[in-house]
């Protein structure tokens, strides 16, 4: 029903495309007219005013050559097709390869990113077409997570004969958080210009081609922060360790990594002295945030236990409170 909005010609395969949130299924379309890519929207990211502001920022980035996947219009010129309250999205299929860790790539993604900045720096915000604002940076969504996961989830079948120590835990998760948000906010954050953001910058949402950046994907997070959010959340994403349980990842970040995303970025667009001081911060911040949802939902990220990965988060996080200026200061 929704490809018969599309002109796409015979279709040859329709595949299931496992990649990304469940919440936003993708099937890979073959068809006499090329290769495509077919996304349904989260419901909690297919507001009409938020489609169409995401739509605004990729046409902006494809019109000045961004490696963003192209839109695929239907018949009736719309970027998107509407049905039983479900919104979907056609694009232009891409073939790359997903991150392979290697520095190189990772000096592309932060470069990909400034270049993403760049491009959207003169971008016209409209009222008609409102963004989405908000972010991880001091947000009362994350703080109240952390207070669902502490009073309503003790009892969680994943938090079972640790709650004593989960009390402990939460609070250590809100004295950096609020701590990091302080510190931040005390540089200057809320006078920093707004700009578009991507405000999903991580390794799953960019495609690889002999180690440089030829997609990136997922626009359904931008909206209107301070760039250095992307940053900050992009130099954790690709300097991650991890694999396997939680309970042995490493407590570090890959460091080479690291001054790699950093270099990329800064070989387009200079951070000033506050920015670059902030980001140790705001990966604090973004780190907590990350888990934070889908413990508060399920009381487990993925196939692990919430408390491993909240045990594997306040591990990480006193190595970065530990050498956090020094990386910055190295990058």
């Amino acid at each position: 029903m929704v490809l018969s909005h599309f002109d796409l010609g015979v279709i040859e395969s329709i595949t299931e495309f496992p990649r990304g949130s469940r919440r936003s299924p993708k099937v890979g379309i073959v068809s006499q007219n090329g290769k495509f890519l077919l996304k349904r929207r989260s419901a909690a990211r297919a507001q009409p005013e938020r489609v169409r502001f995401a739509h605004r920022v990729q046409s902006c980035l494809t019109g000045v050559g961004f490696p963003a996947a192209k839109l695929i219009p239907a018949r009736d010129g719309a970027q998107l097709v509407q049905l039983r309250e479900q919104v979907y999205e056609l694009f232009e299929f891409v073939a790359g390869q997903p991150f392979r860790q290697t520095t190189p790539e990772t000096y592309d993604a932060g470069l990909t990113l400034a270049l993403f900045h760049k491009a959207t720096e003169d971008f016209a915000f409209s009222a008609t077409v409102p963004p989405p604002s908000g972010d991880y940076h001091d947000a009362l969504g994350v703080r109240t997570g952390l207070s669902t996961i502490g009073l309503t989830l003790s009892s969680h079948d994943s938090f079972s004969g640790d709650e004593a120590e989960l009390a402990s835990l939460i609070q250590f998760l809100f004295e950096v958080y609020d701590r990091s948000a302080e510190t931040v906010n005390g540089l200057g954050f809320t006078a920093w210009p707004q700009r578009v953001i991507h405000a999903d910058w991580h390794p799953g949402n960019l495609l690889f081609r002999n180690q440089r950046v030829v997609a990136v994907l997922d626009y359904d997070s931008v909206r209107r922060s301070r760039s250095v959010v992307d940053v900050g959340n992009g130099a954790l994403q690709f300097s991650m360790l991890a694999g396997g349980d939680p309970s042995a990842w490493p407590d570090h970040l890959d460091e080479e990594r690291l001054h790699g995303f950093l270099a990329g970025y800064e070989s387009l667009r200079s951070l000033s002295n506050e920015e670059r001081t902030s980001i140790p911060h705001l990966m604090a911040e973004a780190l907590i945030a990350e888990c934070v949802p889908p413990i508060t939902e399920t009381g487990s990220v993925g196939q692990w236990a919430g408390f491993r990965i909240l045990q594997m988060v306040r591990r990480k996080l006193t190595w970065l409170r530990t050498h956090g200026e020094r990386l910055v200061t190295a990058a």
